[in-house]
């Protein structure tokens, strides 16, 4: 029996290889953000959507919701010293306001249905203290936050978890990844010898929202390559 899932953010990266992974498996899936998918399935409903906008307001949801995305993020990496105020506003409005936003926007609809599943997305930056990540690491701990507290009170029949991925191979990243030596580089820092690719993000998700899922609520769950917690010595 198919479901209904809302993605935020799915124009590209881990939510555009999300949606396709939901579509493929029979489900209708409702998208929102400022750029149209590329996307072309029956089963793809689209609306404008910009989460920074203090008048953003989700539209058109089906009247019961099986589950949320919110994939919008930020990677803005710089010495803390150089990091303005401005700078760690913009992170939490992105990743923390914007995510508080979507979800009161679809609650109604979420609470309609038996096992509905939020899934947000934090950063390894958060377990694993990295030079450079002050802002972004903030904000996504504010998400660890919003997730353990929201998976309390909205239980029983809405579960919330969070995937705190390592680099990821993404639009987002592409600085991050921009030449043959930073990919190798990179790579080479994870236990398991490669980084992430939006696929491997996009199949936990997918678990997470299905039914197979249904006993996994308040976690953050590490899907870094072993980066947080193995040690090769």
């Amino acid at each position: 029996m198919s479901k209904k899932y809302l993605v935020i953010g799915a124009s590209s990266g881990i939510g555009e290889e999300l949606v396709n992974e939901l579509l493929s498996e029979g489900n209708i899936v409702y998208t929102a953000q400022r750029n149209k998918p590329s996307i072309k399935n029956e089963n793809l409903h689209f609306q404008e959507f910009d989460i920074q906008k203090s008048d953003a307001e989700l539209k058109g949801l089906p009247e019961e919701l099986d589950g949320l995305v919110y994939c919008p993020g930020t990677i803005n990496l710089k010495p803390f010293n150089r990091l303005s105020v401005d700078d760690f506003k913009n992170d939490f409005e992105v990743n923390l306001i914007g995510a508080v936003k979507s979800i009161q926007g679809a609650l109604k609809n979420l609470k309609k249905s038996k096992n509905a599943s939020v899934i947000l997305f934090s950063t390894v930056a958060v377990a694993q203290g990295m030079s450079f990540h002050a802002s972004v690491a903030s904000a996504k701990g504010a998400v660890e936050g919003l997730t353990k507290s929201l998976a309390a009170e909205l239980s029983p029949n809405i579960r919330v978890n969070a995937i705190a991925p390592s680099v990821t191979d993404t639009p987002l990243a592409s600085k991050i990844l921009s030449s043959d030596e930073r990919k190798d580089a990179s790579a080479k820092r994870h236990p398991l010898q490669r980084y992430g690719e939006s696929k491997d993000i996009a199949q936990l998700a997918s678990f997470l929202l299905s039914d197979k899922g249904s006993w996994i609520t308040g976690q953050i769950i590490g899907l870094d390559g072993g980066l947080s917690t193995v040690r090769n010595l």
